[in-house]
């Protein structure tokens, strides 16, 4: 039986776009019933492909750069302008209504994951916001007779991704710091272990981000993301690379265990326990959302640190002399050295 806390972005239910400029799969409330506060689509641009100027009504958008160059303009409330390229490894981030466009400047296919703080994101496009208005409208607008519009087809749909006549226009300005922009792969990971890292991009390293955050997390074959739960936000991780297994609980006491490959979306909601590992031969690399501009955790190794072994053996059912010697952990540490063999692996 399939999991409710998974769902392929690749797959065939998830398409919004297809051509040869292009593609855009996304997962929402519709098709992926456990979202709440979070979604995401993968956007795919061929060389010299745009993915039009448009915005979001009702989320912030958090997008990661999975390969090629791409140049993102934005017009934020407030007549701030913005022009940056982003490459494999960085991220942008675009506020609730600010305009933007994304357009592959590169010579290879650009692909990126885009998040959104929202289950159902709600989009308008400039090509139809410039259809939704009369030819005189536009020409007061900008100063112009309206027959000076009468020639362009104009309707309200949204193409979402089209071609630009001759080469792509980069300022030089293009390449210099960006509030916007993070490079979150150039960061020194602020928590790196010998069998795994995680490279944060928080309000804590990226001031600009206010509803949501990211974190690139990598774990090799004898790591193991230790079970946990985070008191105040949700959790949806897209599978980059690896085969990993996950199990959550539900408040009901079932328990979820499934498989993961390239390519997969989960989500956790808030407070709901799981953990992560590695179940191929080579490591796993994780993009994980947050709802949160800052998310925390709480782990199983410190919650057992919390209390005494009197309440310990109590809980557990068992009496002091069986109950295992549980290491002091005032600090959790996210991520934990598997010393012990792979439970046995279930399709």
């Amino acid at each position: 039986m399939a999991s409710k806390h998974v769902r392929s972005l690749v797959g065939a239910g998830s398409v919004q776009h297809d051509s040869e400029l292009g593609s855009i799969h996304r997962l929402t409330k519709e098709t992926f019933p456990m979202l709440e506060r979070l979604s995401i689509k993968r956007l795919e641009l061929a060389p010299g492909a745009i993915r039009e100027p448009h915005w979001h009504a009702n989320a912030d958008e958090l997008t990661y750069c999975l390969s090629g160059t791409v140049l993102v303009s934005t017009l934020d409330t407030g007549d701030v302008f913005g022009t940056f390229t982003v490459e494999a490894g960085q991220m942008f981030h675009v506020l609730s209504g600010a305009i933007h466009h994304i357009e592959n400047v590169g010579d290879e296919p650009a692909v990126l994951i885009v998040a959104f703080s929202h289950e159902s994101p709600e989009d308008f496009s400039m090509h139809a916001a410039f259809g939704a208005m009369s030819d005189a409208v536009l020409g007061n607008t900008y100063d112009l007779p309206a027959s000076a519009f009468a020639a362009i087809p104009r309707d309200t749909s949204a193409p979402d991704i089209v071609r630009g006549a001759g080469e792509a226009v980069i300022p030089v300005a293009a390449r210099y710091p960006d509030p916007h922009r993070f490079d979150v792969e150039g960061q020194t990971p602020p928590l790196s272990y010998e069998y795994g890292s995680a490279k944060l991009a928080r309000e804590q390293f990226w001031p600009a981000l206010r509803q949501m955050s990211m974190y690139s997390l990598r774990v090799e074959e004898d790591g193991m993301r230790e079970p946990h739960w985070h008191p105040e936000t949700a959790e949806m991780g897209y599978v980059d690379k690896g085969a990993a297994r996950m199990s959550v609980m539900d408040p009901d006491g079932s328990v979820d265990t499934y498989l993961l490959q390239p390519g997969d979306v989960y989500f956790i909601p808030r407070a709901y326990p799981h953990q992560i590992e590695v179940v191929g031969d080579e490591e796993i690399h994780f993009l994980i959302f947050f709802d949160q501009p800052t998310p925390g955790d709480i782990g199983y190794r410190a919650t057992a640190s919390a209390f005494s072994r009197r309440v310990l053996a109590a809980t557990l059912g068992t009496d002091d002399t069986t109950l295992p010697e549980f290491p002091l952990t005032p600090v959790d540490p996210l991520m934990v050295k598997r010393g012990n063999p792979v439970d046995p692996v279930e399709a």
